[in-house]
């Protein structure tokens, strides 16, 4: 039993205490540095300092006790003498195969081929004179000489193809092909310099090496029958090298003498490969659906973004604000259509009319706006080169077809006259002849029909009365001719009509007294509805 080396009790559970007194507990330094190497030495001491209970023998100690322990029991042991040495020479003298000792060898071999001994077996090599072709001489007399031929690749034919140009350089020296490839500035293309390295270009191949992928074949005298030649590069015919067919169209100088002086080719004409501009492609337009106008629609076949048709801007700025206005019946053989009427405005700036129908009282039939501007087509014109309606071919009696509509011409106001009395060149004989009719009539007494027609309508018997007589009411006042254009340039749908702030404000800014009781029962007279006033009655009051 172990005891306890501090009390002399036995080291069992129970009999151990604690030193209370103990502070320090910290292990031994073991490992060192000596000349700069690592070391590793024996605790001395054990944890805090207290004395280690083991051999205190170092290890090289221990080491020295273990061998010679037999040596303290027996004493030194006697060394056997040194054995007699033989040469092996003389020990396996006159000894041949291994059997004697007992080792089984296997059958005999041949000998392995020394490969010196085989070459000094062939035959001497027989020398034979050389041909006219020599290598050497080739290099020697055409060293540095090339021909340029310059060429194109056409593959237009094939999907996302094209025309590519490239320069071929043929090699005397050695009959090495090589093509370089021709970029112009911003092609956006990488400038690689080569299409093909310098090499030999094999013209027919044998039958076995056809099919043999070429990619892994090593192209030699073997497996080729015929090599391309200078021969083979003429100006004006084409070249298969690699898959692809080049056509040779010029050479430079250089190459053009040589041809004359080795193969007596003197006409080497370059070829005009410039693209040639196709012929322009005739537009066609789609049939006319019938939806807007021509020139819109035509518009979405010209562009991928369509823009509005161009506009005479000059035009527009001299005839801005400028309509005529005709006064118009429907002719058509139900006879409630007999009795109404139509004003008919064209617009000079745009070529365009507009057809409003002056709303009447107990009529049965919604009056307003029967037509927005737009162009109207003749009747038999062809899709491809319409013809519109134009001033020309409005006047008193004319008829004009609207989208299947006939309307015919009734009247027209003061200011179609005036237009038509300044560019009578572009009007008609007949368009003429029923302006001097209209111009007449005006001057003309009324007939006993007009007042026995103006009696069966009092209505417009009292308005005529009226316009009268505020006309010799102000009759020594300044006339304002220029009041109908100020109520047009608000009227921008030419019915006849504005509302009544619009007519309130113009008169106002014309100093029109509109308090006067006269002009009050006009503007009465002339009102339709509660918030449209026909201007065109009551600027007759103040026309000249």
């Amino acid at each position: 039993m172990v005891s306890n080396p501090v009390h002399g009790l036995p080291f069992l559970p129970g009999t151990s205490f604690k030193d209370l007194t103990k502070t320090a507990f910290h292990r031994s330094q073991t490992l060192g540095y000596r000349n700069g190497y690592a070391v590793v030495r024996r605790p001395t001491v054990g944890i805090g300092g207290d004395r280690l209970q083991v051999n205190q023998l170092s290890q090289a100690d221990l080491d020295e006790l273990a061998n010679k322990l037999p040596i303290l029991t027996y004493g030194q042991a006697r060394q056997a003498p040194p054995a007699q040495f033989v040469p092996a020479h003389v020990a396996f003298d006159k000894k041949v195969f291994l059997e004697s000792q007992g080792i089984e060898l296997n059958p005999p071999e041949k000998m392995a081929l020394d490969p010196y001994t085989e070459l000094r077996k062939q035959p001497l090599r027989k020398y034979v004179t050389p041909t006219d072709f020599d290598q050497l001489k080739q290099f020697l007399t055409f060293d540095k000489q090339v021909l340029r031929f310059y060429a194109i690749w056409d593959d237009t034919d094939s999907m996302f193809g094209e025309c590519r140009t490239y320069i071929i350089h043929y090699y005397l020296m050695d009959d090495t092909v090589e093509i370089r490839e021709v970029h112009e500035r911003n092609d956006g293309r990488d400038p690689f310099p080569l299409l093909m390295n310098r090499q030999r270009m094999p013209k027919v191949l044998v039958e076995n090496a056809k099919n043999f992928p070429q990619c892994v074949l090593e192209i030699s005298d073997k497996e080729v029958l015929e090599w391309y030649t200078a021969k083979d590069f003429i100006v004006g015919k084409p070249l298969t090298i690699l898959g692809r067919t080049f056509f040779i169209y010029d050479c430079d100088p250089f190459t053009r003498q040589y041809y004359q002086e080795k193969f007596g080719i003197s006409d080497l004409p370059r070829i005009d490969m410039s693209k040639k501009e196709p012929p322009p492609m005739k537009r066609e337009l789609p049939p006319y659906n019938g939806f807007g106008l021509i020139e819109d629609s035509a518009q979405n076949c010209f562009a991928l973004i369509p823009k509005a048709p161009q506009k005479d801007v000059i035009k527009m700025l001299m005839n801005e604000n400028k309509v005529l206005r005709y006064l118009a019946t429907l002719e058509s053989p139900i006879p409630e259509d007999n009795d109404r009427r139509f004003v008919l405005s064209y617009f000079l700036a745009t070529d365009t009319i507009s057809i409003f129908e002056p709303p009447v009282r107990n009529s049965g039939i919604i009056g307003g706006k029967y037509l927005g501007r737009t162009k109207v087509v003749k009747p038999g014109s062809s899709v491809e080169t319409p013809v519109y309606y134009g001033p020309s071919d409005f006047f008193i009696g004319a008829v004009i077809e609207v989208f299947g509509r006939r309307f015919v011409i009734l009247d027209t106001d003061d200011y179609v006259l005036k237009y038509m009395e300044s560019n009578a060149a572009q009007y008609s004989p007949e368009a003429l002849l029923s302006i001097q009719n209209r111009i007449r009539k005006q001057e003309a007494p009324a007939p006993e029909l007009d007042s026995q027609q103006a009696e069966e309508d009092p209505g417009v018997r009292d308005l005529e009365a009226l316009i009268d007589t505020i006309q010799k009411q102000l009759k020594d006042r300044p006339c304002r001719d220029n009041i109908r254009e100020a109520f047009q340039i608000y009227d921008k749908e030419a019915s006849g009509y504005v509302d009544r702030e619009t007519f309130f404000k113009i008169c106002g800014s014309y100093q029109i007294p509109v308090d006067d009781s006269l002009i009050k029962e006009l503007i009465r007279m002339c009102s339709h509805g509660e918030d449209k006033i026909d201007y065109y009655n009551f600027v007759r009051a103040f026309s000249s």
